[in-house]
């Protein structure tokens, strides 16, 4: 079966879009800024720790056929539930969700009306947005990437091409850190795409199916072309940050905070009509990111209760916490909730770094015993910084010796380890 391009292009579109949220927008330009000269290692760097990993873990996804609860159920039925049920929750109505009504109203509503609309009236009318572009599950994809993501390429691509043509400065040859590449591993860690690419997955394997890809090979394919495709618009936008950022490192340091940094870029390029366009950029990145995560949601607790939770009440009800939850502030809700996440974080990679070689693991040990020490090993490293778990503390410094801690990767040792222990219990065969 011949792939159509334009298919490839609107679900590509929309997954970048979905990958591409506020955090998204203000990472490159501060790396830009702390890594001067050198900003493009730094940009690499970030590149391969958010839309590499977000690749991988669509491109894993498809092994599934982006079925969530076969997915996760690879580390065992009851495990899996566990695993899947947080990740869905961190990155949905818990953080990820409420956060991109905060930020747009931080950054995109308050520069250009004050505080004239309060954050709750405004959290009402955005999640109504969301709920109006969700509640059909099979007009998602579309909508996002025959609609919205035009308009915020088009926002940004305005943004980029006038600070390249009339670049605001010259990058100074200095670096604020000691390692530009592990800051941009540390900060592409820090989106959290690589959790979000196996759960978008479903998403855009749905829409694949519904423009007639339903046989496997076809799908697959498609998916990943369109996996490429949003990757690929990734680096076209974060390589356009990050050298405006470092255009303006003779004027800012590494104490400018990244949402004052993006405003200050956007307003010196652009003038007054900057506020405006920046708000609009901020808005469609968070409406696409929100909408996507909030439809993953709905589908995915839809098809763990068999049908009995309707898919367009959880989309009501994740709208209606949302709304809520954003009203903490974007600050409040990464500080109390983000821990949770990154607890989950390496069990999930674990998950879709073994995805990728699935057809070679005959032992479903494997992904048992290897994703239970990436949880633990997830779970210990976070509350070890609470002074009531103080005692874990010497595991933590253990693990931060390890190859790969540096960037957030101290857990990949045990884990192969564990991996390789696994193939040898029992004689359980993958199916």
């Amino acid at each position: 079966m011949s792939i159509k391009f334009k298919d490839i292009v609107v679900v590509g579109f929309a997954l970048f879009a979905m990958f591409f949220g506020a955090g998204n927008l203000i990472f490159p330009p501060f790396l830009g800024v702390i890594s001067g000269s050198k900003w493009f290692i730094s940009f690499i760097a970030f590149l391969f720790a958010d839309g590499g990993l977000a690749l991988l873990g669509v491109i894993a996804a498809t092994g599934t056929q982006g079925d969530m609860m076969a997915f996760f159920g690879r580390a065992g039925k009851k495990l899996g539930v566990v695993i899947a049920s947080l990740t869905i929750l961190c990155i949905g109505p818990f953080v990820a969700i409420p956060r991109t009504a905060a930020t747009t109203y931080e950054i995109g509503i308050v520069p250009n009306f004050g505080q004239s609309l309060s954050p709750i009236v405004f959290a009402i009318i955005f999640f109504v947005i969301v709920l109006v572009l969700t509640i059909k599950p099979s007009k998602v994809v579309d909508i996002i990437g025959a609609f919205l993501t035009p308009v915020l390429l088009i926002c940004l691509a305005v943004l980029i091409v006038k600070g390249i043509v009339s670049p605001l400065g010259a990058p100074l040859d200095r670096t604020l850190v000691d390692n530009v590449f592990i800051s941009g591993i540390n900060d592409g860690y820090q989106t959290l795409d690589g959790m979000a690419g196996a759960v978008f997955a479903g998403i855009v394997i749905a829409s694949v199916k519904q423009k007639g890809y339903t046989e496997k090979q076809a799908l697959v394919k498609a998916t990943i072309l369109a996996g490429i495709v949003a990757v690929v618009g990734l680096a076209l936008v974060y390589g356009g940050l990050s050298y405006l950022g470092a255009t303006v490192s003779p004027q800012f340091d590494n104490t400018v905070e990244r949402t004052t940094l993006v405003i200050s870029i956007t307003q010196a390029i652009l003038g007054g009509p900057g506020k405006v366009i920046l708000g609009l950029v901020v808005g469609l990145a968070c409406l696409t990111t929100a909408i996507g995560l909030t439809s993953s949601c709905g589908n995915y607790f839809s098809d763990l209760t068999e049908g009995k939770l309707k898919y367009e009440v959880i989309v009501v009800v994740v709208c209606i916490f949302s709304a809520i939850v954003s009203n903490f502030g974007v600050d409040k809700i990464i500080k109390i909730a983000a821990p949770l996440l990154y607890m989950m974080y390496p069990a999930v990679v674990t998950l879709i770094l073994l995805g990728l070689i699935h057809t070679k693991i005959q032992n479903k040990n494997v992904y048992v015993l290897a994703v239970w020490v990436a949880l633990i090993l997830g779970i210990a490293h976070e509350l070890s910084s609470i002074k009531v778990f103080a005692g874990l503390a010497g595991l933590t410094e253990a693990l931060n010796k390890l190859p790969g801690s540096a960037v957030g990767f101290y857990w990949i040792i045990p884990v192969v380890i564990a991996a390789i222990i696994g193939k040898f219990i029992g004689a359980k065969k993958e199916a």
